[in-house]
């Protein structure tokens, strides 16, 4: 079986090396058109960009095997003044189509392990929606369905990692329906306004249920579920600090306690988070810039599998003064699973303990106008937490294509 294992994954790394040879050797003969126009000579800028990923679990974990996902995304940005005259508006589109395994599968992790894995593999309208500029470009509102994890609880220098722990938090949002992130959201409002200088507040309230055209139950504009509501204040300088709060409106089921009729108690889910983001070197011409992230999550822990969770990690960038466009990052993500979780694991004769680890490393670098290699390692101590799992050694390597 560890030998088919071994041929799948290498078979995968050919396809993709194969796949990775055309696209450089295509990209090399395509015009930049970016460079030979002017930035804003349109009032609609179309963006297309194409992830691959050759991802595998080569120790511990469920299975050592091979996995190739990928991700395309054709958006497009109006600019609603010069096309329509509408003051200050604008708009996003979004189409998104997933392809390919599930590495999870493998490995286990409780927090995931790639973040463009999907559990629905078709077409769908990931983003739409309409925004507004007020006050002189001081505060907007945006109306439509919009990702969360992009606004809301965010450390820009994690966003090269590959684990899906460090774009939103594991726990945002677990404690009910779900989240408005990728690659489904939900309809909702989001309100911003810049305060002083460098200081903001936003808040957002989105459907509990998630759903976009395309999904196979579509949008949903009832709110049956309830709302998903969610506030952030924070101070961007050199530097940020931000501290936010959600709650679902709904109550939601307890993972273990129950009422006089058997059925789950009702309580409130909500967490609050923090986010620190702090340069400590400036890029020079012998070395990049050096920036620390930290992410701390909490949760009311009686409603979903996880009561907490802390992400942190430095990023170089460049990580070669030669490679100006390279990155190289570092990140740890902790779960700390709730007493429900483990109860439940302890009734299904599991030995569970009270937290899983991930540590990724990763390195980026832009080899032609278009195309960005990336290989990416990653080590999962206690997958689930589940003592009968062996921690987990991933590597892959992400292909990303942007025009």
């Amino acid at each position: 079986m560890i030998n088919n294992n071994k041929n799948s994954i290498f078979r995968n790394i050919s396809k993709t090396a194969a796949f990775a040879s055309g696209v450089f050797l295509l990209s090399m003969a395509t015009p930049v058109f970016a460079e030979d126009t002017a930035p804003d000579s349109s009032p609609v800028e179309v963006t297309l960009s194409y992830k691959a990923d050759l991802i595998g679990n080569i120790s511990g974990g469920l299975a050592k095997r091979g996995h190739h996902l990928d991700s395309l995304s054709l958006a497009a940005d109006l600019d609603l003044d010069r096309l329509t005259g509408w003051s200050g508006g604008s708009a996003h589109l979004e189409l998104l189509t997933n392809s390919g395994g599930a590495p999870n599968n493998s490995t286990g992790a409780a927090q995931g392990t790639d973040n463009i894995e999907v559990e629905g593999h078709y077409l769908r309208l990931y983003q739409a929606y309409v925004e507004q500029s007020l006050f002189d470009d001081r505060a907007n509102v945006r109306i439509g369905f919009s990702d969360l994890s992009g606004e809301f609880a965010t450390a820009d220098s994690s966003g090269w990692l590959v684990g899906p722990a460090f774009g939103m938090g594991p726990d945002f949002g677990g404690g009910g329906p779900g989240a408005s992130a990728y690659p489904s959201t939900s309809f909702g409002a989001r309100i911003w306004h810049q305060l002083g200088e460098n200081g903001y507040a936003q808040v957002a309230a989105t459907n509990a249920r998630t759903g976009v055209p395309g999904d196979h139950d579509g949008a949903d504009f009832s709110f049956d579920d309830g709302a998903l509501f969610v506030a952030e204040a924070g101070w961007t300088g050199r530097g940020k600090l931000a501290i936010g709060a959600w709650a679902y409106g709904d109550r939601q089921p307890d993972l273990r306690d129950t009422n006089s009729a058997g059925d789950p108690v009702s309580r409130s889910s909500h967490g609050v988070y923090g986010v620190v983001e702090q340069p400590l070197h400036e890029a020079t011409d012998t070395h990049g810039a050096l920036t620390a992230f930290a992410r701390i999550g909490a949760s009311d822990g009686k409603t979903g599998d996880l009561k907490g969770s802390l992400q942190a990690g430095l990023t170089l960038e460049p990580a070669l003064t030669s490679r100006p466009d390279s990155a190289l990052s570092f990140g740890v993500s902790h779960l700390v699973f709730s007493d429900g979780y483990l109860d439940n694991g302890q009734d299904a004769g599991l030995d569970l303990s009270g937290s899983e680890t991930v540590w990724e490393l990763t390195y980026s670098d832009l080899i032609t106008d278009h195309v960005r290699l990336q290989p990416d390692i990653q080590y999962v101590r206690r997958p689930s937490g589940d003592h009968s799992i062996k921690d987990a050694v991933v590597v892959g390597l992400r292909l990303s294509v942007e025009f």
